[in-house]
Formats: structure tokens, C-alpha cells, sequence
């Protein structure tokens, strides 16, 4: 890995700090996705929260008619 400097001169702190920013970065990506390259991103089609029955859409302009019919 290279990192470089295009402005600016920045400290051996700064420096130090930005590199162990992206290091942590990397090792988080590398411990989620396994060492195969995915990020942990799931799609929306895997996830479980899809399938839990919960908060309907949101009721339209003609909603109070049905609001009142027997089920």
C-alpha cells in the first residue's frame, strides 16, 4: 500500500494517525467480507428484516373510505 501526500506537509503525527485510519479500515473490510473481496454489504432480496411483518404503506388519498369496511 502507498499513500501519498499531494498537498500540505503533514506532521509524522498526522501522518501516522491517516495510516492507521486506512490500516484499521482494511482489516475491518478483511474480517467482514471473509478474505474473498465482498464488503458485508447484503442486498436487499437477502435480508431478514424484508419478511417481518411491520408498518404498512402508507395510506393514499382514498384511505378513509376503506378505513370503515368490515375485513
Amino acid at each position: 500500500m502507498m499513500i501519498k501526500v499531494e498537498r500540505g506537509r503533514p506532521t509524522p503525527e498526522e501522518l501516522a494517525a491517516v495510516v492507521a485510519l486506512v490500516q484499521a479500515r482494511a482489516a475491518a473490510l478483511d474480517s467482514d467480507g471473509g478474505g474473498d473481496g465482498r464488503t458485508g454489504a447484503r442486498s436487499a432480496w437477502s435480508d431478514p428484516a424484508r419478511t417481518v411483518p411491520g408498518a404498512s404503506p402508507r395510506p393514499g388519498p382514498t384511505a378513509w373510505r376503506t378505513s370503515v369496511w368490515p375485513a
